[in-house]
């Protein structure tokens, strides 16, 4: 796997103009050949070092795509196991430790899952392979962050 990162600000004090309108904006590029942007929070002190608030910043894409990796896994687990699932959400609020590096000290991720006739056991026991299995991004933040789970069955 592999992913290409690319500043497309400006530099400051040279007084170029950008298409991004940030001084803080990148562009990733995946192996897959998917682009992403990607931007800093607005710094009333120092514009220069701040962005515009144009795209999501880098720490929530790392929040976006633990969520991406675990949802699919819990969908394919369920998937995989007959059940007829219809929908899944997962909801994830985290904090950040105060000082840098600012990782990720807490995370919680509530899913609702909805489906026909899905007993609650086989979610609970799908978020439980994600987590403990299979997905990568979830595993790697657990080593920093006390990572909690809880879900909604909603029958449809």
């Amino acid at each position: 796997m592999e992913c290409t990162v690319s500043w497309t600000g400006t530099p400051a004090g040279t007084g170029a103009t950008t298409t991004s309108g940030s001084a803080m904006s990148f562009l990733a590029t995946t192996g897959s050949g998917h682009t992403l942007v990607m931007d800093g929070a607005p710094d009333a002190a120092k514009p220069a070092n701040g962005g515009a608030n144009l795209a999501p910043r880098p720490m929530e894409t790392v929040l976006a795509g633990t969520g991406g990796c675990t949802a699919y896994d819990v969908v394919l687990i369920l998937k995989r196991g007959r059940h007829d699932v219809r929908g899944c959400t997962v909801k994830l609020t985290s904090e950040r430790a105060e000082t840098d590096p600012k990782v990720f000290t807490k995370i919680h991720m509530h899913f609702v899952v909805t489906g026909r006739g899905i007993a609650a056991s086989a979610v609970e026991r799908a978020i439980a392979m994600s987590h403990d299995k299979y997905c990568s991004a979830t595993i790697m933040l657990g080593k920093t962050a006390d990572i909690t789970t809880s879900f909604e069955l909603i029958e449809a």
